[in-house]
């Protein structure tokens, strides 16, 4: 049953694709292991789906070599593909112009954070290949592995049908946001406030709960343990990418070494923030549910 799935779903276009899983069928035939592999598979097929920005740009970021592509700079044949992505997902109409937004946005705020983290008195990490297109020595592609973190939460939001229910104040998420976001700028000089930070996340969404459809049975799990797994998702991703020296750590200069797990709490609490950006977009937030 699943060969048969898998062949039926890869052999359709994207807006077909999407189509298909975004459609409604009771399937009440489906019980037992047979329910719970089926529901699996979807899962997966969704959640690979709503990578597709990601997925294409990463593939991007190990295909491409260090020595560049047809005399293109690596960095800026990187620009270059992303572009070319982000600009098929509005022609194709998986993303819309005001979801374009929210995620540019983010870009920015991503792109603002790289320049203050490799900058000379930091020194967090850095991009030591050449490139056209660095600005304050980031390459401007950067933005746009933040950006991913947004087109993805923006994807999985359509496909799984998802809805929020006992939000917080959506002024508190803000606040929340605001101070994660600072955190990553000050820690260097008045000390590292992100457990406090975490500590009022925590509280603050501790009774959220997101509402998901894999198949034709929503499924429920806590809106934090969503932040902490994507979070773990995206710190591989980020061993992945200093691994093909995309961008390298002080203590990866000389020889690779797997990223430090504590960053997976960095980008677990940098989901909340995405997640802060995302929710404002009308037809997301109709679907939040806030407590009177």
């Amino acid at each position: 049953m699943a060969a048969h799935i898998l062949s039926r779903l890869f052999s359709l276009r994207p807006s077909a694709l999407d189509a298909h899983l975004l459609g409604f069928q009771a399937r009440p035939g489906l019980t037992g292991l047979t329910r719970f592999a089926v529901e699996f598979l979807y899962f997966g097929i969704k959640e690979a789906r709503a990578c597709l920005f990601a997925g294409l740009f990463f593939a991007a970021v190990f295909l491409v070599p260090r020595t560049g592509l047809w005399g293109v700079a690596r960095y800026d044949a990187l620009l270059i593909v992303a572009l070319a992505i982000q600009g098929w997902m509005i022609w194709s109409r998986l993303e819309t112009l005001d979801e374009l937004k929210a995620i540019t946005l983010f870009h920015l705020i991503g792109f603002a954070l790289e320049v203050f983290k490799t900058s000379g008195a930091i020194q967090s990490w850095s991009y030591p290949d050449f490139g056209w297109t660095k600005v304050f020595g980031v390459p401007l592609f950067s933005g746009f592995m933040y950006a991913a973190v947004g087109s993805y939460i923006i994807q999985a939001w359509r496909l799984f049908d998802l809805r929020v229910e006992h939000h917080p104040p959506f002024w508190m998420g803000v606040v929340i946001a605001l101070l994660i976001y600072i955190d990553f700028f000050t820690h260097h000089y008045i000390g590292d406030y992100r457990w406090y930070v975490a500590a009022c996340a925590l509280g603050l969404y501790a009774r959220s709960s997101v509402i998901f459809r894999p198949l034709d049975v929503e499924r429920r799990m806590p809106l934090l343990l969503a932040f902490v797994l994507i979070g773990f998702f995206i710190w591989l991703a980020e061993n992945l990418s200093t691994f093909f020296g995309i961008w390298k750590y002080p203590n990866q200069l000389g020889a690779w070494s797997m990223v430090h797990v504590g960053k997976w709490s960095s980008w677990s609490l940098l989901v909340v923030m995405t997640f802060t950006i995302i929710v404002n977009l009308k037809h997301i937030k109709a679907r939040i549910h806030v407590p009177a």
